[in-house]
């Protein structure tokens, strides 16, 4: 959700600033513009792509060493030229590029009308940048003071970069809720609101905390403080990207190479934490560091949002089943606000891709605040989330570009069996045996996906074709593969915008089965050992009124192949490990719809990556 670059350093800015908004598209946006400070403040934006943005520049001049870039993605008004990034102050000397909301900007904004201000905009941003603007001029001040006022004075959430063009020789930026990084070059700054667009320029980094303010000059000094203006002593780490994971690597789009990566992370995930060959099969750090608190929790609250909800409901399956402990799994953004009952002897998960999202950071400050044990998964190094909570895990996925979720997914889910799988032995709700027998099953995973990847391709996309003209379908799965029908449908809604939906496949008979008729596809994910007679009856039923049939099954499966008008084969394993199989058919087949219907795959319309605002 929005994208921030900024350059200060010997080099020209411009092209750092484009390639920057380049790598930063994936995080969803509507407009894009770039600021740059030559003893003057030329500003190019407009409503559409980084590379509309370049066409409406043409031949002006963009010269200049230093410069802000944004991609913006729209909260306060519609998205156009006029309000996209960067912003100007009245007296045209500040630009800004922001990210995040400020909530109370209306009551601002209303006072600096009164003041004589007038503004171009409808975005909170603009109104902040006059903020910054009437507190420089009243009390003449430098430009790193006037920013730190100004954000005394707001309410929100934010990362903000602010050039001066009577001072072109300094970068401010700071942060509030929203992310943001320094790199650190030689003789160089790169300032960006994630690793993304300065991993090719330098390793060398530092993470904003919240509420500091940093400045960085063109003599090389960097210096940060609180917005209550206390020095801090930066703290440089090494930048965890490699390039090349940045890039498409031969594949159409980053969705379907991010499919094709999953056996490789998912075995990323598992490595070190669990060797079958070995007497303590599985060791989480965070789960070591905190295993009487996690072993003897009263219950486990999960909170998450999006496809990481999904995860989280897989997981409530396995944590109940296997470590016996009660688990709850909550959307972030309902459990902030409802004042949930949260026990010192409460564990709070937090499932996060970025480690960003906004109502999720929310929800674990208020479970610190009651005492609870707070632990995160997610898949970006540093981010806020890794940082906030008393213990955690990465599950190493490397960076994830397309914005429907696949490989963080099953990164998840993997993290979560593992720990379900920790608990339990330490708990000793399951058989040594079983354990054991569990633990190398797991470790075959990757290969079954590989499998499913190599074998199942060129069949996904005839069904896709069959289904493509769809309006609507409906996607089915018990137990463990509940949670799979949900991800399966959501990713259709996203990339390809066809309306679906996911339910447990025994509440088809209280509504669903109303929609059901010859032009409404009915994906089952049939795998199910425990509930198999269940879901054959379940096909049935949807024959029976004309539906058509498309069906996830077990190699070697009789039965619902003849009923079902598509079956698609995946390896046999062990039921609590089928998500992390059955969902592979769904991602396929939901990126070969987007892409038969021409839809945007990468970059789904009106979607972030990464959901740093409410």
């Amino acid at each position: 959700m929005c994208g921030i670059v900024g350059y200060i350093g010997p080099k020209k800015a411009f092209p750092i600033l484009i390639n920057g908004l380049k790598r930063l598209e994936y995080r969803g946006y509507d407009s894009a513009g770039v600021a740059l400070n030559n003893w003057g403040l030329k500003t190019y934006k407009c409503k559409g792509k980084v590379q509309d943005l370049l066409d409406h520049i043409g031949d002006e001049d963009v010269s200049g060493t230093i410069g802000i870039g944004h991609t913006r993605w729209a909260t306060h008004g519609e998205p156009n030229d006029v309000n996209a990034h960067p912003h100007l102050s009245g007296n045209k000397r500040l630009a800004i590029i922001h990210n995040g909301i400020i909530e109370n900007y209306a009551h601002i904004k209303e006072v600096l009308i009164k003041e004589g201000h007038t503004f171009e905009s409808e975005t909170d941003t603009e109104v902040l940048i006059h903020l910054i603007e009437a507190i420089q001029t009243k009390e003449n001040l430098p430009l790193e003071e006037a920013v730190r006022l100004a954000l005394t004075k707001v309410i929100g959430a934010y990362a903000i970069v602010v050039l001066d063009k009577e001072d072109p020789n300094k970068i401010v930026a700071a942060r509030k809720g929203s992310p943001l990084v320094v790199g650190i070059g030689e003789g160089e700054f790169f300032i960006a609101s994630d690793g993304s667009p300065i991993v090719e320029y330098t390793k060398e980094v530092v993470y904003l905390k919240e509420r500091e303010i940093v400045t960085v000059t063109r003599d090389g000094q960097i210096t940060i403080k609180t917005i209550e203006n206390e020095v801090q002593t930066p703290f440089i780490q090494k930048l965890d990207i490699e390039i090349e994971a940045l890039e498409k690597g031969g594949y159409d789009h980053y969705m379907l190479k991010e499919i094709y990566e999953q056996p490789t992370r998912v075995a990323d995930c598992m490595r070190g934490r669990l060797n079958s060959k070995k007497g303590n099969l599985i060791r989480l750090g965070g789960v070591e560091e905190h295993a009487n608190r996690m072993v003897n929790a009263d219950r486990i609250i999960i909170v998450a949002c999006g496809t990481s909800w999904h995860s989280g409901l897989i997981a409530e399956y396995l944590i109940e089943e296997l470590a016996r402990i009660p688990v709850e799994v909550e959307y972030a953004s309902e459990f902030r606000y409802r004042n949930p009952v949260i026990g010192e002897k409460d564990v709070v998960i937090a499932i996060s891709q970025s480690g960003e999202t906004a109502d999720t950071l929310a929800a674990l400050e208020m479970a610190k605040e009651k005492g609870a044990l707070i632990y995160g998964i997610v898949n970006v190094v540093g981010s806020s989330i890794a940082r906030l909570t008393d213990a955690g895990s990465y599950i190493h996925a490397g960076p994830e570009i397309g914005v429907a979720s696949t490989k963080a997914f099953t990164g998840q889910v993997t993290l979560l069996t593992l720990m379900a799988l920790s608990l339990a032995n330490k708990r000793g709700t399951i058989k040594t045996s079983y354990y054991q027998q569990l633990a190398r099953e797991l470790e075959n995973v990757p290969g079954k996906i590989q499998e499913v990847l190599d074998s199942c391709n060129n069949q996904i996309k005839y069904i896709a074709e069959e289904m493509k003209d769809s309006s609507n379908a409906l996607y089915l799965g018990r137990g463990y593969n509940f949670p799979v029908a949900l991800e399966g449908a959501l990713k259709l809604k996203e990339i390809s915008y066809i309306h679906a939906e996911g339910y447990p496949a025994a509440e088809m008979k209280h509504g669903p089965i109303a929609l059901i008729d010859e032009n409404m596809p009915v994906v089952i994910i049939a795998t199910n050992k425990s509930s198999y007679e269940k879901i054959v009856s379940n096909i049935q039923e949807v024959k029976a009124r004309k539906g058509k049939v498309i069906a996830i099954v077990t190699k070697g499966e009789k039965v619902i192949s003849q009923l079902a008008d598509y079956t698609i084969e995946i390896p046999d394993t062990a039921e609590p490990f089928t998500p992390l199989i059955s969902v592979i058919p769904l991602q396929l087949l939901s990126y070969h719809i987007a892409v038969m219907r021409g839809c945007d795959v990468d970059q789904p319309r009106n979607l972030a990556k990464s959901v740093t605002v409410e």
